[in-house]
C-alpha cells in the first residue's frame, strides 16, 4: 500500500482509530531533508504493507496538527500505536534505522 495524505479532517479516523500502528511523517514540499526522506518513507509502506500505514502529513497545510503533536522541525515522524505515540524520529534517518523504530514497537 503506498502512502496516505493525512489532513485534519481524516486525521482521526486514519491514524488515531487505526486498527494497526501508523507511521506518520510530517513534511513540507520546500524541505530538502524531507525530499530526501521521501523515497525511505515509500520504502516502508512497501516493505510493511499490510502491517502498518504509512501516511504523510503535510506541515504548510495542516498548522494545527503541527503545532498539536509538537512538530518544531521536520521531517519528523512519530509512530502511533492504539492512538498514542509509541516513538518518534527527527530529521532524515537512513532505511535501517526506520525499520529498527517500527520493529522495536510493532
Amino acid at each position: 500500500m503506498a502512502e496516505i495524505n493525512v489532513s485534519s479532517e481524516n486525521f482521526e479516523a486514519e491514524v488515531l482509530k487505526s486498527d494497526i500502528p501508523v507511521l506518520v511523517d510530517f513534511w513540507a514540499a520546500w524541505c530538502g531533508p524531507c525530499k530526501m526522506l521521501g523515497p525511505v518513507v515509500s520504502q516502508i509502506a512497501e516493505m510493511y504493507d499490510g502491517k502498518i500505514k504509512v501516511a504523510k502529513i503535510d506541515v504548510d497545510a495542516n498548522t494545527d496538527l503541527a503545532m498539536e503533536y509538537g512538530v518544531e522541525s521536520i521531517p519528523s515522524v512519530k509512530f502511533f500505536k492504539g492512538g498514542e505515540i509509541v516513538a518518534e524520529s527527527l530529521g532524515f534517518k537512513p532505511l535501517p534505522q526506520i525499520k529498527q523504530m517500527i520493529d522495536s514497537n510493532i
